[in-house]
């Protein structure tokens, strides 16, 4: 076999596992894309960001919020609205500017105030919103922003051309916590039902105990493809997430 051919052949063999392993390999982006003292952006995948609001408790001290921006096409669905109304007003301002998408939706994640303190000043831009209803009657007991549209089980709503599903699997975190799942990017918010790794069972007061291990077990057999997890406070993770969950919660 001739040198040349040899040289050729190798030299293609290297640019196809070249080109395989650009295809396959994650996409890293520098963080923060966006900050300021109410507010942190960071961008997850191609179609997904995190935001970052904080939230002032007597327990806790200043404590960081997450929440999770999916978009496509032109098109954007919050999950989670920040904790306050400034900071809403701020994130929406951001994704139309920086982003250049039409705020489609917004989806409280559960009736707290980490879940939807800010969701007046969506409804005052005019953008709907979606929660469980287990999450409108718990808040309107309580006097907070009411959700416009209620759901029982799941939801789908279109972004662009790619599909997000809600859906309450169950108690845990409290009687009304959803999770939203984003199959173009294999992307979970998975909200305060969704601990990170080492982190402590923090606020208790509307938790399910008993079901809370059960639920996210639930979850985790429901989408096994999924790679992304955002949870209601801390690091983004992937499944360790869901089985640190698990096992902090699971009954003795």
């Amino acid at each position: 076999m001739k040198l040349p051919f040899l040289i050729g052949l190798l030299m293609l063999t290297v640019l196809t596992l070249t080109a395989s392993y650009a295809q396959k390999a994650p996409a890293t982006f520098t963080n923060p894309l966006h900050q300021s003292d109410k507010m942190q952006i960071n961008r997850l995948s191609e179609r997904v960001y995190q935001h970052i609001s904080y939230l002032s408790t007597n327990d806790y001290g200043k404590v960081a919020c997450n929440g999770m921006v999916v978009v496509d096409d032109g098109e954007a669905i919050v999950l989670n609205a920040p904790t306050d109304d400034a900071g809403s007003a701020e994130l929406i301002e951001w994704i139309r500017q920086d982003l250049k998408c039409t705020i489609m939706a917004v989806l409280p994640g559960h009736f707290h105030a980490d879940g939807l303190g800010g969701l007046a000043e969506f409804h005052r831009q005019n953008i709907p919103s979606y929660a469980n209803q287990r999450t409108i009657e718990l808040a309107n007991a309580q006097n907070l922003p009411l959700p416009q549209n209620g759901f029982t089980e799941s939801l789908r709503l279109k972004v662009g051309r790619k599909t997000i599903q809600a859906a309450f699997v169950g108690e845990g975190h409290t009687r009304d916590n959803i999770v939203v799942y984003f199959p173009a990017e294999k992307a979970m918010f998975g909200g305060c039902m969704i601990k990170e790794v080492n982190a402590t069972k923090g606020f208790l007061g509307d938790a399910n105990l008993q079901e809370w291990s059960a639920t996210v077990a639930k979850v985790k057999a429901k989408y096994p493809r999924v790679q992304i997890v955002v949870p209601g406070h801390g690091k983004v993770g992937g499944q360790e997430l869901l089985d640190y969950t698990i096992g902090l919660f699971k009954p003795e």
